[in-house]
């Protein structure tokens, strides 16, 4: 690869990662319009940069590509949003069953620094993006590449359906959760890991699936502001 398509294939990655970010920590919500020449300006990179970044995002399900019309944040529907956690709830107890098996002292201590950071969150934005990070952690431990990689999309869908459905987040609720789990994880105690997984997951998607909330206009420069540095 020349040093020019090292370039653009670095500046699309960048452009990939920060909208992402955006969208799991719920700065642009479902439906949110992305208009390719606000976000190529606001990152200083050419349409077809920013189109090979929609692609990546349209694979995961986090926006919708829709020929005339642009790209936006996707809206699940609460069908979709049902399955969606259903099958992460299936994942994540192979996760706990697979962990509870093998976790080595160093990963519990891995984990409970992010739970601590979890906790030191100083935004809910931030403590969205690592209460969902806590999840793809615990797949990327688990030693499954496939794990690691269904889970950490089906964490992020999870992150539009909050936005569109859900409660105010609650960081307190999710961290207690999820000190739970690590120590039932500690314990080598599968049984209990993987109930405690899934009354985690259900308490999640009960908090979620609310009536829908009111849209809002709100600027794209400004909320991408942050994600461009």
């Amino acid at each position: 690869m020349s040093e020019e398509q090292n370039s653009t294939s670095s500046r699309g990655d960048r452009v990939y990662r920060a909208l992402r970010q955006a969208i799991i920590e719920q700065a642009l919500l479902p439906g949110d319009k992305l208009p390719e020449d606000v976000i190529g300006e606001r990152f200083g990179v050419s349409r077809t940069i920013v189109r090979s970044a929609f692609a990546r995002l349209s694979a995961e399900g986090l926006i919708d590509l829709v020929p005339n019309r642009g790209a936006a944040v996707s809206r699940p529907s609460l069908d979709e949003a049902y399955d969606i956690f259903s099958v992460r709830r299936a994942l994540e107890r192979e996760v706990a069953q697979r962990l509870a098996e093998r976790i080595s002292p160093e990963d519990l201590a891995t984990l409970k620094n992010h739970v601590m950071r979890e906790q030191a969150a100083e935004s809910p934005p931030e403590a969205i993006r690592l209460a969902g990070e806590f999840h793809t952690m615990l797949a990327e431990i688990s030693g499954s590449a496939v794990l690691a990689r269904y889970v950490n999309e089906l964490v992020s869908r999870c992150s539009l359906i909050l936005a569109l459905y859900g409660r105010p987040h609650s960081s307190d609720c999710a961290i207690n959760e999820h000190l739970e789990i690590c120590t039932a994880l500690a314990n080598h105690d599968a049984t209990t890991a993987i109930r405690l997984m899934d009354e985690h997951l259900t308490a999640v998607t009960d908090r979620a699936l609310l009536p829908d909330a009111k849209g809002r206009q709100r600027d794209l420069r400004t909320i991408l502001g942050r994600y461009t540095a």
